[in-house]
């Protein structure tokens, strides 16, 4: 028993001493790049060891699950922000938050001006899978349906068709894109990133990409 208490006293001592290890200037850079608190990016940094990305990532993790929460809320403030590159090639955006204090933030103002970047580079043709016609989504569904090999089980059969459909857009859905500023995350990922930071809902309500010489 006592040696059991004594390896519990040990434990403890050792977690004091990673906290008491860990800088504030890290704390602050967790804190700053997840969206939490100080205790919360504190904790994540001891929980981790000391691994500033691993601890990061728990903590996006986090940001994101109370982000997604805040996706039904209403958005009726933001901007239309516009990028021009030489003169030859164009896009306008409206984003949208549920605040005019949001909007004005520079973390916003920042979305708003990347998306419209996004838009000019990528040439994405709809915001969302759900603004897809539903003749081509038809279409897509019934490619996927046929290179099916009948080999897969039937519980996951819709869940492949889906994955199928899905993959045949990413590149035109402007939130399934990979994030021009950093590929390891799709638009929509980069999107709740934000949400996760400024604690409001965000939305990516329009677009319009205009190119010389280039008509629809």
């Amino acid at each position: 028993m006592a040696e059991k208490k004594k390896a519990a006293a040990k434990t403890t001592k050792e977690v004091a001493g990673e906290a008491k290890a860990i800088s504030i200037e890290l704390i602050k850079k967790l804190k700053e790049l997840s969206g939490v608190g100080l205790t919360d990016a504190k904790n994540a940094l001891v929980e981790a060891k000391g691994d500033f990305d691993k601890a990061l990532a728990a903590m996006r993790k986090k940001g994101l699950t109370k982000a997604e929460k805040r996706g039904d809320r209403e958005t009726r403030e933001g901007l239309v922000e516009a990028y021009i590159h030489d003169g030859r090639l164009g896009a306008i955006v409206e984003v949208n938050c549920e605040t005019s204090f949001v909007a004005k933030t520079d973390e916003f103002k920042d979305l708003a001006h990347k998306i419209a970047i996004q838009v000019a580079s990528m040439n994405p043709q709809w915001v969302s899978e759900a603004d897809i016609p539903a003749d081509k989504l038809k279409e897509a569904r019934e490619a996927a349906e046929k290179s099916l090999t009948g080999k897969e089980p039937e519980n996951r059969k819709e869940q492949i068709i889906a994955s199928k459909v899905s993959k045949t857009f990413a590149d035109r859905v402007l939130l399934s894109q990979a994030y021009i500023f950093d590929e390891t995350k799709t638009v929509a990922e980069y999107v709740k990133d934000v949400m996760a930071k400024t604690g409001e809902n965000i939305q990516i309500k329009q677009f319009k990409r205009i190119e010389l010489g280039v008509t629809e």
